[in-house]
């Protein structure tokens, strides 16, 4: 991999699609966690006004991308008026808060620069702190968006302590909730980590067939699924049949599209509340977010290629981990993981493939 570091931080991401790596199995899969070391300009106070939102969390303005002539050229009056409701629309949910929020706009960034008509797609972001909606629109001023308020109070008293506090923060849980948040008439969403970039056309993933089932997924089925819950629920009959007949693989739940409209009616959101409820009182995992969407979903998730969830780029739970590709062609790099890498190029101790996440960053003043 030494020949990545001898190109800039802005080669084209064509060069991605090209790369070939070890192999998968030394690639343990990781759920996409939130990082408890933060360098210092990110440290900033939950409740910001929007002018310190502005001064503290600087974005450069980016680019207004054209990529295709047949998209047309739309007004910004003609995307005021374009409702959430059309049907032509591609819908992406992303969490914003402080913490990640560097890595909220680059991915933002990057799908709207990769995309073939980029004027089509909706950004629907998740937030629990207030006045971030300014600091996106003057960063992206013609992104179609709406931001959606998710009160932490509706989950607090589901989380249960995880091997590490991160993993306890509710808004980490908001996707269980996307069908109640988002309009009824948003029959499909892809929801996205904050700590991954797309270097091809989102579209692409928006049209993959979900078949009968409720959600789809690149799976890992080499994993080994026995670790995800403790001792104690594989030796309860009552918890562990709940995989009789099912062939449960490994899916990571920050890249999924979802089909909301089966969620609502098969009332999914009640049933992960449920398994967290039992959670609670009986400890039937160690980590955060992911267990309950196993339970529910594993052995019932449409398949999607591997491409669209290169994950594990923040390496393990240890500082300083550096990973390489999986095998094969690169749709999306997801850097989940302890592993951030806005805040390893700003350490000056970058792995080598965060310089693929570099070109999108738009953090910072103008130079």
């Amino acid at each position: 991999m030494l020949w990545i570091l001898r190109f800039s931080g802005f080669f084209s991401a064509a060069m991605v699609l090209i790369i070939l790596s070890p192999s998968l199995q030394s690639f343990p899969p990781a759920e996409a966690i939130r990082s408890s070391h933060l360098d210092g300009y990110l440290r900033v106070p939950v409740q910001i006004s929007p002018a310190d939102s502005l001064n503290q969390l600087s974005f450069r303005k980016a680019s207004t991308f054209r990529n295709a002539d047949e998209c047309g050229l739309n007004s910004q009056e003609n995307l005021e008026k374009a409702g959430v409701c059309d049907p032509s629309l591609v819908h992406v949910a992303i969490t914003l808060d402080v913490e990640y929020l560097r890595g909220s706009i680059a991915a933002v960034h990057s799908i709207l620069q990769h995309s073939l008509c980029p004027q089509s797609v909706f950004f629907h972001f998740l937030v629990s702190e207030t006045n971030l909606e300014s600091l996106v629109r003057s960063t992206f001023p013609e992104l179609k968006f709406k931001v959606y308020y998710f009160d932490p109070k509706i989950v607090r008293n589901l989380i249960s302590t995880s091997v590490r506090q991160a993993l306890e923060q509710p808004l980490n849980y908001a996707r269980n909730y996307l069908a109640d948040l988002l309009e009824s008439c948003v029959h499909r969403v892809i929801y996205l980590d904050s700590d991954l970039v797309v270097v091809d056309d989102i579209s692409k993933l928006w049209n993959t067939s979900l078949g009968s089932k409720t959600i789809g997924a690149p799976e890992y089925c080499h994993a080994n699924f026995i670790k995800y819950f403790t001792a104690g629920f594989w030796s309860e009959k009552r918890y562990s049949s709940t995989f009789s007949g099912r062939k449960p693989c490994y899916f990571n739940t920050g890249v999924m599209v979802i089909d909301l409209a089966k969620w609502r009616r098969a009332g999914y959101t009640k049933r992960i509340e449920r398994w967290m409820e039992i959670q609670k009182s009986d400890r039937i995992y160690e980590l955060g977010s992911l267990p309950p969407f196993l339970l529910v979903f594993a052995g019932h998730v449409a398949p999607i290629e591997h491409r669209w969830n290169q994950h594990g780029l923040g390496g393990d739970n240890v500082r300083g981990s550096c990973r390489d590709l999986h095998p094969g062609p690169v749709s999306l790099l997801h850097w989940s993981g302890s592993g951030k890498p806005w805040l390893r190029l700003n350490s000056k101790q970058p792995c080598p493939l965060d310089a693929l996440w570099a070109p999108y960053d738009l953090y910072g003043h103008t130079r």
